[in-house]
């Protein structure tokens, strides 16, 4: 099993069901074809007329990733627009660190704004998918009742997405041998949950905005370390270019600034703020782990069971991706932010230990996982698996040969 990982953040405490952040195949983040430029040649392109030291533009948008794409795709539409993005590519973090699926908004409250924009915006992605050739699949979820007790959640989920109008319906149990690999109760089907390639979405969107009209530009290795408010005038975004000794200050005054920072979002919103900053914006980070299945994925359907009482996030559940690569997560646990420098990408090394607890969650609606059990109950190598495998191969075949 390979493990791969990925991060959520919340912006409010004691939550963790913020922005969803995304698993894909590929983990290193995009390579942008935007020049990278320093703090003097910044300077030195025109946008408005500026001040000898400051770069004049309509919008800043904090953040390259696939949410401050999405802003500067709309926004430098219509106004010169500027990406800076503190990493060497756009979508390095949580946009390369989630499971890859649209959801079709069957959680959260139904009057929540979440619920309205994960709907809205369903529909908005798979148009922008068809439209431009994004690859994306509408490969449906079951929603899976282990037991009986578990009946009775999914039949809430269902009677709200009837209200919503969202799509769903109970599977009877001649469908259930559709997946002949999930064992299961009852099965409510989300037929709109689909799948979608995150680095195509990114790379779409990072060619809308350079090719926009307007002189947009995305700017990586930069990050924000000051903002200050001119009353009705904009504000002044300083920002330094580079690191160590080739590193380069720049001011940039922008009508606008939009903060899409992802896990340090708080961080630029302190900037703006300062000392009325709401306790509530700040942000707690919740890891998880994904394992990935190295072989022909056993399922055709994203598999989800009905979280646990008090669990952080929608429990260990099965996705898959657009090349048929199966995997099992997320966990959530917790952790600190790193210490030292404020920029400092989180820790997502992946504990052995983990293992254990993922297995005890998917063996609950798996029906094929004992050889998964044998690996995390033994915290076996690979190759001691694969000793193990052909032993018990060979006395399967001894039987056979003994009767």
């Amino acid at each position: 099993l390979e493990k791969r990982m990925w991060l959520r953040h919340s912006s409010c405490p004691g939550r963790c069901d913020g922005m969803r952040p995304n698993l894909a195949p590929r983990m290193v983040g995009l390579v942008s074809t935007t020049p990278a430029l320093n703090a003097r040649e910044m300077t030195a392109r025109r946008f408005y007329s500026g001040g000898d030291d400051t770069y004049r533009v309509a919008h800043v948008v904090i953040g390259g990733g696939v949410v401050g794409l999405s802003v500067a795709a709309r926004l430098g539409q219509a106004a010169p627009t500027l990406i800076l993005e503190k990493n060497a590519a756009i979508g390095e973090e949580v946009s390369s660190r989630n499971s890859e699926v649209i959801h079709a908004g069957l959680y959260y409250p139904s009057e929540s704004l979440k619920t309205k924009l994960c709907i809205r915006g369903r529909h908005m992605l798979v148009d922008r998918c068809k439209a431009r050739g994004i690859p994306w699949s509408n490969v449906g979820k079951w929603v899976i009742a282990a037991n009986s007790s578990e009946v009775e959640y999914i039949q809430a989920i269902h009677d709200k997405a009837r209200t919503l109008g969202v799509p769903t319906r109970f599977l009877s149990s001649d469908q259930h041998q559709e997946e002949p690999n999930v064992k299961a109760h009852a099965v409510l089907l989300s037929s709109s949950t689909g799948i979608v390639d995150s680095h195509a979405l990114m790379q779409d969107l990072e060619g809308a905005i350079l090719s926009a009209p307007h002189e947009n530009s995305i700017i990586p290795h930069t990050k924000v370390v000051s903002i200050e408010k001119r009353g009705d005038q904009g504000y002044m975004v300083e920002a330094v270019s580079g690191e160590g000794e080739s590193a380069e200050k720049c001011v940039i005054h922008a009508d606008t600034v939009v903060n899409c920072a992802g896990l340090y979002a708080d961080r630029i919103a302190e900037m703006i703020l300062k000392d009325k900053m709401p306790e509530s914006y700040r942000q707690y980070y919740c890891k998880g782990s994904y394992f990935a299945y190295t072989g022909k994925s056993l399922v055709k359907h994203l598999i989800y069971p009905v979280p646990e009482k008090n669990l952080k996030g929608l429990g260990v559940h099965v996705t898959l991706d657009l090349a048929g690569h199966m995997r099992f997560g997320p966990d959530a646990f917790y952790i600190d932010k790193p210490a030292g420098d404020p920029w400092a990408v989180p820790d997502y090394s992946v504990n052995e230990f983990q293992l254990d607890e993922a297995h005890k969650a998917i063996i609950k609606y798996q029906a094929f996982f004992f050889l998964f059990f044998i690996i995390s109950f033994f915290s076996l190598s690979s190759f001691c698996f694969v000793i193990i495998f052909f032993v018990i191969i060979f006395f399967f075949h001894y039987l056979y040969e003994m009767k």
